[in-house]
């Protein structure tokens, strides 16, 4: 064989060989499968494909060992890329950039958190709803009030604390730009309005225990009640029992069914983002004599200015006085 045909033949196995190599880069690539997690238990994540036809179709999935050489630990509501293996079962490849997270409930990508306070049975405890704001104002996600138990106002041993309690509410809030949501599940009040809010978005609902979030939940999802139930009753509240996050399909939206914000104590907070997370101080604080004014007895504060002249609810300065003396507190004993 001459020199130019083997020449040619090398140059035909080289063109095979590319072939083959696009070919099994193409396969690969189509193997690459995107979707959501919906559920993370026992070292699984559950993952629902963005085509799926059905919410039961959820793919069983293990974190690939890459993520973990990381430190990049999958979230439920984490969009990823994930391949599946021979078993049917799946690999989390990738998880793609998220737009929020939290740290407590464990979850990724909500943008619209429900704080849930009932107008009584439990009495409303405006301390609680600001400790909640923080909270959600500090990961950025936008936050909605809704005050449930509403046929309280009229129904109820309580009917007068109640009414003064969703007047305040309103008052207070509105006026800082929050959205505010009334509802009674008893009398589906509100739960129309509720559920078109929810619409296209990842939810979280959060709120002191026994205001009615499952029943809330329950309203805008018929055919929930089961599911909600053995949800609460399998994570307890035992010290001892497995806590997990899982998302409820809202038609066309997403509720992350929590064990709740179990521990509100401003752990991932600096004192110095503790303003911040104050709507009207936030918008106030350029204003300061001083950079880094703590709004509590300096020269020159526009924030104690405006209280001083009825802009600013006290009720709001003094919670945020007292988080910052827990702030401090803690800082103190660490």
């Amino acid at each position: 064989m001459t020199k130019e045909a083997n020449r040619e033949k090398r140059k035909e196995k080289a063109k095979e060989k590319e072939k083959k190599k696009k070919s099994s880069s193409h396969n690969h690539a189509s193997l690459e499968l995107r979707g959501r997690i919906v559920k993370a238990l026992s070292g699984y994540y559950y993952v629902l494909p963005d085509d799926a036809e059905s919410q039961d179709a959820t793919v069983q999935c293990r974190g690939r060992g890459v993520l973990k050489n990381k430190g990049i630990t999958p979230l439920v509501g984490d969009e990823v890329v994930y391949s599946l293996t021979e078993n049917g079962e799946g690999t989390v490849e990738r998880v793609l950039p998220r737009s929020s997270e939290l740290i407590r409930p464990p979850v990724a990508n909500i943008d619209v958190a429900m704080l849930v306070f009932s107008v009584t049975e439990p009495a409303l405890n405006l301390t609680l709803l600001d400790k909640f704001l923080v909270h959600i104002e500090h990961a950025e996600i936008e936050a909605v009030l809704c005050l449930s138990k509403q046929d309280l106002e009229h129904d109820g041993e309580e009917t007068e604390a109640a009414a003064e309690a969703a007047a305040s509410v309103n008052r207070i809030y509105s006026a800082i730009g929050y959205e505010i949501y009334g509802t009674s599940s008893r009398q589906g009040k509100g739960i129309e309005e509720l559920g078109q809010r929810l619409q296209g978005h990842l939810a979280v609902f959060a709120g002191q225990s026994g205001v009615g979030k499952s029943s809330l939940l329950n309203a805008i999802v018929p055919g929930l009640q089961l599911e909600t139930n053995a949800i609460s009753n399998r994570l307890g509240r035992g010290k001892h029992t497995t806590r997990h996050v899982e998302l409820i399909e809202i038609g066309g939206g997403y509720v992350a069914d929590t064990p709740g914000f179990s521990q509100l104590d401003f752990t991932e907070l600096g004192i110095e983002d503790l303003g911040y997370c104050f709507r009207e101080i936030r918008a106030l604080s350029p204003d300061c004599k001083f950079r880094g004014c703590t709004h509590v007895q300096e020269p020159g504060c526009a924030v104690l200015a405006a209280l001083a002249e009825g802009k600013i609810e006290p009720s709001r300065h003094d919670n945020y006085l007292q988080f910052l003396n827990e702030m401090k507190d803690k800082k103190r004993r660490y």
